[in-house]
């Protein structure tokens, strides 16, 4: 049994989600929230709200425990692209994409 969390339509790049999903992924909760907390990139602090999310859910919703609970699966998807134009020279226009992401955390009870 798993329990999730989602974040949809956060304002970050999945590019930069997925380096710290990899940091935390196979971790207990504990390590991965200390790793979270004293980690300097811009998604730590979205991962490690969503990661408590999780944690809540599986001790409130699916009665686990939580000394026992780690991170099975992480992950960050593609959101939709804010298309946004930046003014060059001549009255020409560069599109600047502005990336979303669609992040998910699940934790499990280690056996």
């Amino acid at each position: 049994m798993t329990a999730k969390a989602h974040l949809k339509y956060a304002r970050i790049s999945p590019r930069k989600v997925k380096i710290v999903c990899d940091l935390i992924r196979g971790k207990d909760v504990k390590t991965a929230q200390a790793i979270l907390s004293a980690t300097p990139k811009a998604a730590s602090e979205l991962m490690l709200k969503l990661l408590k999310s999780a944690a809540a859910n599986a001790e409130n919703n699916f009665e686990m425990d939580p000394d026992k609970l780690y991170v099975s699966e992480t992950y960050a998807n593609p959101g939709p692209i804010l298309k946004r134009g930046m003014q060059r020279a001549q009255g020409r226009m560069f599109r600047i994409n502005k990336r979303t992401s669609h992040i998910t955390v699940a934790v499990a009870e280690r056996e």
